[in-house]
Formats: C-alpha cells, sequence, structure tokens
C-alpha cells in the first residue's frame, strides 16, 4: 500500500498531463531520474493555443502554399480539367482518410509533441517510427525549402525582375535556365538565414506572423473568385499574340501586328523586326512568319465563353516545344527547321501524368502541421481532429473549385504559359484576380514566406521529439534546446538540410522529392490505425468513432500507388532510407517498449505458428538441433562455462531455437533476486557470444531437480528443445564433486527416456570462441552406431561457421576382422555421397574380442549400421529405394522387412540371450559374431558367471550373460516379446558387478582409446557414439571411468547420443 499513490494525486497528475513543456517526452520522469537530480527551476508554461490558432491556420497556412498560385493554372492547362480533377481528387482523398486515421491515433490518448512520430512509433514501435520520423522530418525540411523558392520565384519573376544578381536579359536557352537558378540560389539563402533567426527568436512570432500571411491566402482565393464572377460580366484585358497558332512572347513585340498603317505608309513593327533581317518591307524573313498570319486573342475569355470544352482534356509537351492553340490554321513546312524559337513561348520541362502528380502532392501535405506542434496544444485529442478534417475540407473544395473554374475562364496557351511570358510577365493566376494582379501576387508571396516559416517551426520540433526519445544515439544532441523548450541544435540541422533543397533551385525538382517523404509518412499513419484495429489491442480506444480498418488500408494502398506514380526511383530511394533507418534503430538503438502494433502482430503471428507447429512432428528434412544449453552459475551468478555458449553458436549459426538454461538452489520467496541476476547474466553472455535465443532461469531445492524441470518444461508447445548440451563434469574423482557426476548422469538418461538428443563437449575450455579461425584440420567422426545420422549432421553443421570452415571431415568405422573392409568402405562412401556430404572415409580393423566389449547395448545397435551399408549392394534403382528406407523408416520396419531372414537357432548347448527389444529399435542380426559378449584374454576363469538365463515363465525379458565358453561360440538374439516398449538403451550390463567382465571392459575402452589416438590425435574435434548409462545407479562411477578411459589424451571431444530418431535423409 505503501507505494501505491492515493486516488487524489493520480487524478490531479492525469489532469495536469497536457501541461508539459514543449516538445517534453512520454515520461519525463524517467528522463529525469537518468540525467540525475537538478536544482529546481520555475516550471515553464508553453504556449496554450486552441483549435483555431493551433491546428486550423497551420494547416491552412501550408496547404494553401506555393503549388496553389504557381503551379495549378500550368497544371490544368497540360492535364486538362479532367485530368486535373483526377489527380486533386486522388490527393485529397488520401490525404483526407490520412486525416481520418490520424484523428483516430490521436484520440486514442495524449499526444506530446512530435505529434506525427509520436503516433506512429507508439503504434509501429521504435524502428518503424524512428525511420518514418526521419522521412517526415526531411519531406517537412524540404517542404519549407519549397516554399521559400516559391517565395523567391515570386519575388525575381514577377515582382523585381530587376534586382537579379544573375541577369537574365540577353540570355537564351540554358543560359537563362541556369541564371535563373544561381539567382535563386543566393536569394534562397538569404530568406532562409532570415527565416531561421525568425523562428529562434520564438514561436509566438510565427503564430502572430501566421495571421498576417494567412489573411493574405484568403484575400488572395477571394480575388480569384471575385475575378471569376467579374469574367461573366465584363472579361478583363489580356491579349495573347498568336503567329499561326504558336503563342509568341510578349517581350518581342509591342503592336501584335507584322505592319503597321501610320498617315497612309506601312510601317513594320518590332514583331518584323524579331523574324526580318531589317526593318524593310522587302527584307528576307522566316519563312513560319511569312506563310502564317498574326492573331490577338483574349488570354480572359471568362467564365461563358465556353473555352472549358477545348481545355476539358490535356496537352502534354516536350521540353522545348512551343505553345499552340487549337483549332487555329497553320502553314508549316515539315522539311523546314525551326528558327527563332527564343521568340515563342517554349516548356520548360517534359510534362507527363505522373510529373503533374509529384508537383501537385506537396500542396496537400500541411495535414500534419497541426499535429506538429501538438506539445503547444491544450486539448490535443480535441483540436488534431477537428481541426485538420476541417482544414482537409476546405482546402479541397478550393482546389477542386479552382480546376474547374482556370479552365473555364482562361485560354489554354495562357494556362500552359507557366511563367506568364505570354501574358507581359504577369503571374497567370493573377490575370484572373480582381481587382488587380498585384492582390494576389502579393498576397501568394505572403503565403509562400508563412508556410515556410510553419515548416521551420515543425521540423525542429520533430527531431527535438525524435532525440529526447533516445532511440536514435547520434541524435541524442538535437534534444536539447532553450530554457523554454524551443529547439536550438535541431533548427540548427533543419536550416542546414533546407539549404540542400535552396541549392537544387528548381521548385519543379523539389516537390516531388518531398511528395516521398509525405507519402511514406501518410502510408504508415494509415497501416498503424488499421493494425490497432484489427489487432483489437485492449489499449485501442479512440474518442473519434469515424473510422474503420476499411478506410485505413485504402489510404495506405492510395500512399504507396501515388509514391509510384510519381516517381517510381523516387519512391525505391525513400524506402532505402527508411529501411537503412530501420535497421541501424533494430541494431544500434536504444530498445524501447512502447506496448506497439508490430508486437502485436508478432504476438498473434507467434501463437499462431506455435500451433502449427503442434500438428505433428517435423520431417527429417526439417530437422535441426533445437538446444537446451544447461550451464551453472557460481555465487555471483556468473556463468561458469561460457565457451558452451561459443560452441552453441558454431553449431547453430544463429538460427533455430537455443534455450540456455541454470538452476538456482533455494525457494522463489528467498532467491528471486539471485535468479534475476543469473537470468541477466545469461543475457549478456548470450548477447557476447551472438546466440540468438531465450535464456530460462529455475529456482529448486537441489540443483539435480532444476534440472530436470529444465528437460522438462523448456519450450513452449511445438517450439521445443530436441537436444540436450551439458558439459562434462570436471574433476569428478574428487570427493566434494561426486554429486555432479551423478547428477550428469541422470541428465544422460532423462535425456534418453525423453528420446532427445545428448552432446556432451568434453574439455569445453579448450574448444575456441567464436574469433578464432582454424585454417587447417580436421573434424574426425567415429562412426560406430548408426544414432539417427546425428555424427554425420553435426560435423557438416559447425562447418558453416567460420571458425571450422576449412576444417576437413573424416569418418572413421569400424570393422571385424571377418568383415569386407573394402566393400564396407565403398558402401560409406556410396551412403555420405547421397547425403551430400563431402568426407574422407577409413574403415579401421579390431580384433573382434577388442570391439565386442564397446558396449552391449551397441553391440546391436552396429548390426543395423552393417545392415544400412549391405543394402549398397542391391541395384541402382533399388538403392535409391532402400537407402532411405533404412535411414528413415523406424528400426522396426527394417526389422519386419528382414524377419524371414532370422533363423534363431535355440540349442541346449549353444545358450540363448533373450532381451526386450522394442519394435522401434529391433535389428536383424546377419553376422552373430558381431554380438558377441565381453570376452578377452582372461575370459575362461572360474570365477566367471555361469549361464545367466531368464526362466522361460518370466514375462519381462532382462539382459542375460552367458559363460565365456559359450559366448566363445556366438550367440544369436531374437525379439523374445514384440510388444515390449522398452529403450534398447536400458539393455546395460551390469557395471556394478566389479568383476572381470568390467576389467575387460576397461581393456575394450583402452583398445577403442589407442586407435582413435593413433588416427585422430591432431584433430582439431574428434566426435564419439556415447554409450548409455548403466541401469543401476551403483555402477555410476564405473561408467564414468570407462567414458574418462575412452577419451583419455583427446584435446576436444564431442560425445553424442542420438535422440532415437532420423535427423538426416539422402532425399531433397
Amino acid at each position: 500500500m505503501d507505494t501505491s499513490p492515493m486516488v487524489s494525486s493520480l487524478l490531479s497528475s492525469l489532469a495536469n498531463y497536457s501541461n508539459l513543456p514543449t516538445g517534453s517526452k512520454e515520461h519525463e520522469e524517467a528522463e529525469n531520474s537518468e540525467e540525475g537530480p537538478r536544482p529546481s527551476k520555475k516550471p515553464i508554461k508553453a504556449p496554450q493555443l486552441g483549435t483555431l490558432m493551433g491546428v486550423y491556420l497551420p494547416c491552412i497556412q501550408n496547404i494553401f502554399g506555393v503549388i496553389l498560385f504557381l503551379r495549378m493554372t500550368w497544371m490544368v492547362g497540360i492535364g486538362g480539367v479532367f485530368g486535373s480533377f483526377i489527380i486533386v481528387f486522388m490527393c485529397c482523398s488520401t490525404t483526407m482518410l490520412t486525416a481520418i486515421s490520424m484523428s483516430a491515433i490521436a484520440t486514442n490518448g495524449v499526444v506530446p509533441a512530435g505529434g506525427s512520430y509520436y503516433m506512429i512509433s507508439r503504434s509501429l514501435g521504435p524502428e518503424f517510427g524512428g525511420a518514418v520520423g526521419i522521412c517526415f522530418y526531411l519531406g517537412t525540411t524540404f517542404a519549407g525549402a519549397m516554399y521559400i523558392l516559391g517565395c523567391i520565384e515570386i519575388l525575381l519573376i514577377y515582382i523585381v525582375p530587376q534586382a537579379a544578381i544573375f541577369k537574365i536579359e540577353g540570355l537564351e536557352g540554358p543560359e537563362a535556365e541556369e541564371a535563373l537558378l544561381n539567382n535563386m540560389r543566393v536569394y534562397g539563402t538569404i530568406v532562409l538565414s532570415f527565416m531561421s533567426l525568425v523562428v529562434f527568436v520564438g514561436v509566438r512570432y510565427v503564430n502572430k506572423l501566421a495571421l498576417v500571411f494567412l489573411a493574405c491566402v484568403i484575400l488572395s482565393i477571394l480575388s480569384v473568385y471575385a475575378g471569376v464572377i467579374k469574367t461573366a460580366i465584363d472579361p478583363p484585358e489580356f491579349p495573347v499574340c498568336i503567329l499561326g497558332n504558336r503563342t509568341l512572347v510578349s517581350k518581342g513585340y509591342d503592336i501584335c501586328a507584322k505592319v503597321v498603317d501610320i498617315d497612309n505608309e506601312t510601317i513594320t513593327t518590332k514583331l518584323w523586326r524579331s523574324f526580318c533581317d531589317s526593318e524593310y518591307l522587302n527584307a528576307t524573313c522566316d519563312d513560319y512568319f511569312t506563310n502564317n498570319n498574326v492573331t490577338e486573342i483574349q488570354g480572359i475569355p471568362g467564365v461563358t465563353s465556353g473555352i472549358l470544352a477545348e481545355n476539358l482534356f490535356g496537352k502534354y509537351l516536350e521540353k522545348g516545344a512551343m505553345l499552340e492553340k487549337r483549332g487555329l490554321p497553320t502553314i508549316k513546312d515539315p522539311d523546314s527547321p525551326t528558327t527563332n524559337s527564343n521568340r515563342y513561348v517554349l516548356a520548360d520541362i517534359t510534362s507527363f501524368f505522373t510529373l503533374l502528380v509529384g508537383i501537385y502532392f506537396p500542396s496537400v501535405t500541411g495535414i500534419m502541421a497541426g499535429s506538429n506542434r501538438s506539445g503547444d496544444l491544450r486539448d490535443a485529442q480535441k483540436s488534431i481532429p477537428i481541426g485538420t478534417i476541417a482544414a482537409i475540407t476546405t482546402t479541397s473544395t478550393v482546389y477542386i473549385s479552382c480546376v474547374i473554374l482556370f479552365g473555364a475562364c482562361i485560354e489554354g496557351v495562357v494556362l500552359r504559359d507557366k511563367f506568364g511570358e505570354g501574358v507581359n510577365g504577369n503571374l497567370v493566376i493573377g490575370t484572373l484576380a480582381w481587382p488587380s494582379p498585384w492582390v494576389i501576387v502579393f498576397g501568394s508571396f505572403f503565403s509562400t514566406c508563412g508556410a515556410g516559416l510553419q515548416s521551420l517551426t515543425g521540423a525542429p520540433r520533430l527531431l527535438q521529439a525524435i532525440s529526447r526519445d533516445g532511440i536514435i544515439p547520434f541524435l541524442r544532441v538535437f534534444g536539447h534546446g532553450k530554457a523554454n523548450g524551443e529547439p536550438t541544435w535541431a533548427l540548427l540541422l533543419t536550416a542546414s538540410i533546407c539549404e540542400i533543397g535552396i541549392i537544387i533551385a528548381s521548385l519543379d525538382s523539389v516537390a516531388p522529392i518531398l511528395s516521398m517523404f509525405f507519402l511514406m509518412c501518410y502510408m504508415f499513419v494509415n497501416l498503424a490505425c488499421a493494425l490497432q484495429t484489427l489487432l483489437r489491442t485492449p489499449n485501442w480506444r479512440p474518442r473519434f468513432k469515424f473510422y474503420h480498418w476499411a478506410l485505413s488500408f485504402l489510404g495506405m494502398s492510395l500512399c504507396l500507388s501515388l509514391m509510384f506514380i510519381c516517381s517510381w526511383y523516387y519512391a525505391i530511394i525513400a524506402m532505402g532510407i527508411a529501411t537503412c533507418i530501420y535497421k541501424y534503430i533494430e541494431f544500434c538503438g536504444a530498445e524501447k517498449e512502447w506496448g506497439d502494433g508490430i508486437r502485436g502482430i508478432s504476438l498473434s503471428a507467434a501463437r499462431f505458428a506455435l500451433m502449427r507447429l503442434e500438428e505433428g512432428p517435423p520431417h527429417t528434412k526439417n530437422w535441426r538441433p533445437q538446444i537446451l544449453v544447461l550451464v551453472s552459475v557460481d555465487a555471483e551468478q556468473n556463468v561458469e562455462q561460457p565457451r558452451m555458449l561459443s560452441l552453441t553458436n558454431q553449431l547453430k549459426a544463429g538460427k533455430g531455437l537455443t534455450i540456455v538454461g541454470t538452476s538456482v538452489q533455494g525457494t522463489f520467496l528467498d532467491n528471486y533476486t539471485e535468479a534475476q541476476r543469473a537470468d541477466q547474466s545469461l543475457r549478456k553472455l548470450m548477447e557476447t557470444e551472438k546466440v540468438k535465443g531465450f535464456s530460462q532461469v529455475v529456482i529448486s531445492s537441489n540443483l539435480r531437480d532444476g534440472t530436470s524441470h529444465l528437460i522438462q518444461v523448456g519450450g513452449l508447445g511445438g517450439l521445443k528443445h530436441n537436444t540436450v548440451m551439458v558439459s562434462w563434469p570436471r574433476n569428478w574423482k574428487q570427493p566434494e564433486c561426486h554429486q555432479q557426476f551423478r547428477n550428469f548422469i541422470e541428465v544422460v538418461r532423462e535425456t534418453t527416456i525423453a528420446s532427445m538428443a545428448l552432446l556432451v563437449p568434453k574439455n569445453i575450455s579448450s574448444y575456441p570462441s567464436n574469433g578464432e579461425r582454424f585454417t587447417e584440420g580436421h573434424i574426425d567422426v567415429w562412426w560406430i552406431v548408426h544414432d539417427g545420422g546425428m555424427l554425420m549432421l553435426l560435423p557438416f553443421l559447425l562447418r558453416q561457421h567460420k571458425v571450422w570452415r576449412k576444417c576437413k571431415i573424416r569418418i572413421f568405422t569400424v570393422a571385424q576382422m571377418d568383415d569386407n573392409s573394402i566393400q564396407m568402405k565403398k558402401d560409406l562412401i556410396i551412403f555420405l555421397y547421397h547425403l551430400r556430404i563431402n568426407a574422407e572415409v577409413e574403415v579401421v580393423e579390431m580384433l573382434d574380442n577388442d570391439i565386442s566389449a564397446y558396449t552391449y547395448e551397441k553391440t546391436l545397435v552396429m548390426e543395423q549400421r552393417s545392415q544400412i551399408l549391405k543394402q549398397m549392394h542391391l541395384t541402382k534403382n533399388e538403392k535409391e529405394r532402400e537407402i532411405q528406407s533404412i535411414t528413415d523408416s523406424s528400426r522396426g520396419s527394417i526389422r519386419r522387412k528382414n524377419q524371414s531372414a532370422l533363423r534363431p537357432q535355440q540349442s541346449a548347448e549353444e545358450g540363448v540371450i533373450q532381451a526386450e527389444i522394442p519394435e522401434d529399435e529391433s535389428v536383424a542380426v546377419s553376422n552373430p559374431k558381431q554380438v558377441q559378449l565381453i570376452h578377452g584374454k582372461n575370459a575362461s576363469s572360474p570365477t566367471s558367471p555361469t549361464s545367466l538365463t531368464t526362466p522361460s515363465g518370466s514375462t519381462g525379458g532382462t539382459a542375460t550373460w552367458t559363460d565365456n565358453k559359450v559366448a566363445d561360440k556366438g550367440l544369436t538374439v531374437g525379439a523374445a516379446n514384440p510388444e515390449a516398449g522398452k529403450d534398447l538403451f536400458n539393455m546395460k550390463p551390469e557395471w556394478e558387478n566389479l568383476s572381470q567382465i568390467d576389467v575387460r571392459r576397461m581393456h575394450t575402452a583402452l583398445r577403442l582409446n589407442e586407435v582413435i589416438i593413433k588416427k585422430s590425435k591432431e584433430a582439431k574435434l574428434v566426435l564419439l557414439n556415447m554409450p548409455g548409462p548403466p541401469k543401476n545407479r551403483r555402477g555410476n562411477e564405473n561408467y564414468m571411468e570407462f567414458l574418462e578411459v575412452l577419451t583419455e589424451g583427446l584435446n576436444r571431444v564431442l560425445l553424442v547420443r542420438g535422440g532415437g530418431r532420423e535427423v538426416i535423409t539422402i532425399y531433397s
């Protein structure tokens, strides 16, 4: 109770949550705790803006920006009323659908500073949020550059052309274009510096200026509507001179005629002198000028003139093409070259539909202007939906009406005249305005300035919000600002990036770039809303109810389509940037848990996949070692065998399931803290060794039970471990370590019962780390018993890792004296060929009485290996069928297939061994000598046990030992009880009987060890079959001694025990 706050104080803190300073994060307390205690300061109150000032006006200001005044008429002329209407409707629909999704997200909780970034990151996670946030930041920054370029274009072309530093007069073609771009760069930099200074002084001044600028915007738009109404009554005088059907530049003539009559005297005009070599009537003139008449048409015929039908469809132009009037007669010699082209109005760029989409879309991108400044809003949840949707509705209505009215009022050649060269250099939309073109010229100038200021205000705040979240480490410096929260460093970076757009200098080139970034942001806003709705997250309770996941998906599809419609290569580049940022945050960024939708998707997908895995065991082709690594921790909860995880990494190569588990002795109540420390230690080591998997710590009254619990309950559903890795107990002979080796043998028994594979690395400290490289050497496999293919698969997996990549595999198999070693080697080579494993093969011959005592159980299973190799003597077609049937099918199927070959010879003088052989591990015996019991040089001894046979009436057969005399004659093994279900590995010799049998058993281990050392002394790794443990626990120490003798003198040994199923296949 002492940690729970009072209800009143909780409600008070929630009520004051929106009174955070500008740019503050979601968890201000966490930020303060990281930076340490600070001296108390007077709380700083951020501007508290309402819907009108905080959302609606900034959105209107940004949307009614540069494109409406500088490119809208040109778009209608090029694309036609019909094509332009499609573009406007498509773009406005996209932003409206995005605004609906954004409203749902914004009303689903408090939205601090960073608006759109905050919404995306908390809905889709830090990776998506950071990537899209940076892209949106770049888009907003380039939007500022675009507005500034529009401002300079209005200034230098329409207001004061004489202010140009690089004079355009007298220049033609590329030279004039380059001079204009250089002027834009110089003046753009000056204006950018001034605007940055204004924003630095304070956001309140931007808000005050925004009202002035917005008044200019509204006045300009009203003047356009007033001009449209006036054209119906009294169309304005804006004559356009046409030669043939080509539009002439107004600077090239004073009178729209070739000659004029003054006092009965014909005098040539300035136009004549432009196309002829002299001012006289007998001068040589341009052919086109001579053959065509000069016509003067009205540039603004009026809304009632019927010009709408002519402008209904578009006319796309190549760069340098002349603007031609439809319907006028023209005489043109197709063979004569075009001369005096600079006298005509020319298209400055090649135009096509997708270009128009890319240039126009930035004019609808101001919808985030309010949400970007959410930290300044009094009630963001209320203001963002109302203000944004109202602004989009207003602007969409204006845009659609402008498309129709422009097409109905203005002549097509004037609409296509981007810079008004045919109408005395006037802004084309200004020719329509009433009472004067200057109203709209100055109105558009101030509106672009205001939109630029809004962008320079919003972009640094967005960057500051990203920086303060700390998900992108190198951006943290930009989270700092002035005492009142203004982002000083972020503003500096924004101005620097904005300068890049100024250097590009072309409005038509910058617009598609920022279209990509905005479209990507809008796409993820729609995706976030759709995911939250479909996943039905408990926290998804937006106050805004007018949304649906289908609308969000439609908006997302429109955004993606528009990206590739605008520019497919820009779209790919923008996605590449977002992907790079995403991967950077994923690998280097801070881990944040925001309860995002992507995590919800992961949980749903994981649940679905786990349910699918429950449907059945994996096919042999899909089998891979899913490893449970059992490690021990010291008193400080540090892992004692870190190289276990190195070996795991080398074996797994980052694939499949890995669980690293340990147990802590004690009770859950008393030792929970130690368990947490142990878990942290495991996680840290896994990260160091680059092991991808899970850690698991259990608390138990003793370590033996804890390990057993891990083996039993590790994993979830179908995603469980099938292999256990445990280290060989060090110093097991010391009295204080006896419990360790007893626990180890219990692990062996439990994995056998659970049909799990077991890997026991011996001398684990000598195993290579992940940073080491073997430049040469061998991985030796001693294939004494077929264990389902584990011995073949493990070296193959190890060689996939760079540590073992240059090592070669050698496979040794043991043959007895009466085996055909040459044929055995050939069969094994064929078998490996079908397994697609490259390895050297060597057959080692040993005396019968040396190898027969490897272990009793192994002698039986060895017969299966012989059976596999003997099947190689079939025809080619049979071989293809039979090899896999042996490898993949159960051992019971092998027994049934060869049932007719069994000829049990049960005679009194030979003796019988009766044993329980389960159906899945029954084997056929074709060579009785291979199942001889343990015997050696001292086989005949008066103390040897005599015939121990199972009574005929017994139903549970036990391993039966015969005397040595009978053993020398050979034995035949049959299946005495077909229904028996015990594992073959339970047929253990009596290790606990300290008799000469144990001595002979050690002799076998010694002989095998001598052979292995002789062949594999220099090997980098030796893989051996691991015998099963004794059935009775009194023989544990003898079992450990046997393994110790077997592996003595070898540097690195990996003991392998199969899990009772095939893990490798010859088929694809």
